[in-house]
């Protein structure tokens, strides 16, 4: 097996400390679970497969070339929750036209009143990416915040769909993902990261809170294993809403 991606970043004494201190033990796949989609949107991804320093000069928040087979990864376990009637909730960001409301994000990026460069002028940024493009049977959650559970409905939707456990992915994974993360969590859900399915524009960010986040609050599994696990589940379990999701009605944060 594989060294995790984290260890290229950890010192000798990292690795001892991990390996004697308890961290990191197998907290195990729920009964109820929904996955999780955070983001993935043309904001994020960019408007195609590129490297990130191209991306960047036209979406600020873009991650570049590792969003793409992120967004495959993604796509897989959300064809796998499909078949078997899973819930499937994808979290993107709504902003007001004039950007007011985006609050504390201006506060620490120089480009935070940016629109986009792009030459394709109708992509909206927070517009989830067309692979994986939410089915009438998914939930769409729109958010301002880093976690999707803050000031959200993610977990009264979680209550009412019985859920005790998430399967998260998306981007960014030191940020948006990290901090849904720690939500749910704190709320007592089991958590699991696929973790090909996350991306960050940061490689070494990107590696080292999947290392924090599988030592702590949740475990990161490679996204084969939790197609396995999608697998075994027996189909039908969940109430799914019969209706389209709400459209997205609101600009973009750039």
């Amino acid at each position: 097996m594989s060294e995790p991606i984290w260890n290229q970043f950890l010192t000798e004494r990292d690795k001892a400390v991990f390996e004697t201190s308890g961290y990191g033990a197998r907290g195990g796949f729920g009964k109820r679970p929904a996955l999780l989609v955070i983001d993935v949107n043309y904001a994020f991804c960019g408007d195609k497969p590129e490297p990130i320093l191209e991306s960047i000069k036209k979406w600020r928040n873009s991650c570049g070339e590792d969003a793409w087979p992120a967004v495959a990864a993604i796509k897989s376990l959300c064809d796998k929750a499909h078949e078997k009637g899973i819930p499937v909730i994808y979290t993107t960001g709504i902003r007001r036209d004039d950007n007011w409301d985006s609050g504390s994000w201006s506060w620490k990026n120089s480009r935070g009143n940016e629109k986009p460069k792009v030459a394709v002028s109708n992509i909206e940024g927070n517009t989830i990416v067309d692979d994986i493009a939410p089915a009438a049977q998914d939930i769409v959650i729109y958010k301002q915040k880093p976690s999707g559970f803050f000031g959200t409905n993610m977990a009264a939707y979680l209550t009412l769909l019985g859920c005790d456990s998430v399967i998260i992915t998306g981007t960014t994974t030191s940020g948006c993902v990290r901090a849904t993360c720690l939500d749910a969590f704190s709320l007592n859900y089991r958590v699991a990261l696929a973790e090909e399915g996350c991306f960050d524009r940061s490689q070494a960010s990107h590696a080292i809170n999947l290392c924090d986040m599988n030592a702590k609050y949740a475990d990161v599994v490679k996204t084969a294993e939790v197609l396995s696990f999608f697998d075994g589940l027996q189909s039908g379990m969940f109430d799914l809403p019969k209706g389209a999701p709400a459209p997205l009605s609101k600009a973009a944060n750039y």
